[in-house]
């Protein structure tokens, strides 16, 4: 049984963080669908809000009650969470929500998004100094997501500034996508099911709370992160990205 003080700075991150990232996705699709022209703002956002809500309490109680711990299970079930969280990543990035984000938000500000993953890096690494996580999943071991993190804030600034193209932009983007996979193949690898590292070595932690809202909700947001920007860059746009779309022309929300 895992036990960590929530008082703790290095667990609070792993509260406040995807809090902080849960809000603004609920402001973001206000804002986008706001500039967009579209006369359902509210009810998008309400819908917004209440998915996002929905998602971290049910994730939440799952770590909480002990599911995802049964990795006897088959499949276990916190493989199915991985997947889950893999289609919702897909469906949101690529679907209308990920299209008005990449139309309406600015570029730099998606990707300045991304430098959430410099505090985790460090709060992950107090977990691995605690022995809370194993090595492999720290920067000390074959975890390199810390510089898509402290990268994200320096691209950001020059996007904004105009002082960087789409193609080095294109070329951040998947390196910090392969970063991102990386991390999560190093994740899988050091499952119980798996023990590619040894059974001394296993990566449980995801299983509890508050930790389990890394995968759920922060490898989540990197994934969709970094999906938008590909399709905010897809047609070359300018480095402020001021296009909008025009009005809905019908009620839905889901509208493509």
């Amino acid at each position: 049984m895992l036990t960590a003080s929530l008082s703790e700075i290095d667990v609070l991150a792993f509260i406040i963080i995807p809090l902080c990232l849960s809000i603004a996705f609920v402001i973001g699709v206000w804002f986008a669908w706001r500039r967009s022209g579209s006369p359902n703002v509210a009810r998008a956002t309400l819908f917004a809000g209440i998915g996002t809500g929905a998602w971290l309490t049910i994730t939440w109680q799952l770590a909480a009650s002990g599911v995802l711990q049964r990795w006897n299970a088959t499949p276990p079930p916190f493989a199915l969470l991985v997947l889950t969280i893999v289609l919702v990543g897909l469906r949101v990035a690529l679907g209308p929500i990920g299209r008005r984000f990449a139309q309406t938000l600015p570029l730099w500000l998606l990707i300045a998004v991304q430098g959430f993953r410099l505090p985790l890096e460090m709060a992950m690494h107090g977990l691995y100094e605690r022995g809370i996580m194993p090595v492999q999943m720290s920067y000390n071991g074959r975890n390199y997501d810390i510089l898509t993190g402290a990268t994200a804030l320096v691209v950001a600034v020059m996007v904004y500034r105009g002082a960087l193209g789409v193609r080095w932009v294109k070329l951040w983007n998947a390196i910090g996508l392969v970063l991102l996979i990386n991390v999560v193949t190093v994740a899988i690898l050091s499952t119980p099911r798996v023990a590619y590292f040894g059974a001394a070595r296993l990566s449980t932690f995801v299983t509890y709370v508050p930790f389990v809202w890394l995968p759920a909700v922060m490898v989540l947001a990197a994934l969709v992160g970094h999906l938008m920007i590909f399709r905010a860059v897809r047609n070359g746009v300018g480095s402020h990205f001021s296009r909008t779309l025009p009005t809905e022309r019908n009620g839905s929300v889901l509208e493509k």
